[in-house]
């Protein structure tokens, strides 16, 4: 089991950490919650119907980062258009599209990487050998969605688009100053893929 999720009986699953595994996945979700930003402040309505129509920017995020979490709807590498006039009816539609769907994103975002702190909190004691961290069916798919974002979060620092891209991290000399975000970000990608597995079995 140590370093990759099997299936719990009755559904869910279970990983092996050790305490450095622990303190770098739950340190990686913390500056996730900090990137995706706050929830509703204190002056956010208390009428549920209100919030619920409540809404949110209509303009892509600067952050290359959160472009990558929060890509437009319409738009992007293979959706090109035929015309300026298209092209402006594609961005008019995406902006329309995140208005009323951003906030919800980012609230399910900040919820998935909670869910990780908290169950990595829960691991009040590891010894020498680790502690085995069991999760319900549902932290499962926070878990599965949490990892997922974190991979693009840090995808997008090291430029990552596509499977080339990946292959030439594994090549990068040791001295590379990139080389530890690398490391996290390959070693994430297993997890996320034992997990995968473990859901799908």
């Amino acid at each position: 089991m140590p370093g990759h999720f099997e299936p719990l009986p009755g559904g869910g699953a279970a990983v092996a950490l050790d305490e450095v595994e622990i303190s770098i996945i739950r340190s990686l979700a913390v500056q996730l919650l900090e990137l995706i930003g706050p929830g509703p402040g204190e002056d956010a309505s208390d009428d549920p119907l209100a919030e619920l129509f409540a809404e949110g920017p209509s303009e892509p995020p600067s952050d290359p980062v959160l472009k990558r979490l929060f890509p437009d709807a319409y738009s992007g590498p293979d959706v090109e258009a035929d015309s300026p006039e298209q092209a402006e009816e594609q961005r008019s539609y995406s902006a329309e599209f995140r208005r009323f769907t951003e906030n919800d994103l980012r609230a399910a975002k900040r919820e998935n990487a909670l869910t990780v702190i908290r169950s990595l909190d829960t691991l009040s004691t590891v010894g020498e050998g680790g502690a085995v961290l069991k999760l319900s069916a549902e932290e499962s798919e926070q878990w599965l969605r949490a990892l997922n974002d974190l991979r693009l979060a840090i995808g997008s620092r090291l430029d990552v688009v596509d499977e080339e891209d990946t292959d030439l991290l594994y090549r990068l000399p040791d001295e590379d100053p990139r080389k530890p975000m690398v490391m996290a970000y390959l070693w994430l990608g297993g997890l996320q893929e034992t997990l995968v597995e473990t859901l799908m079995s």
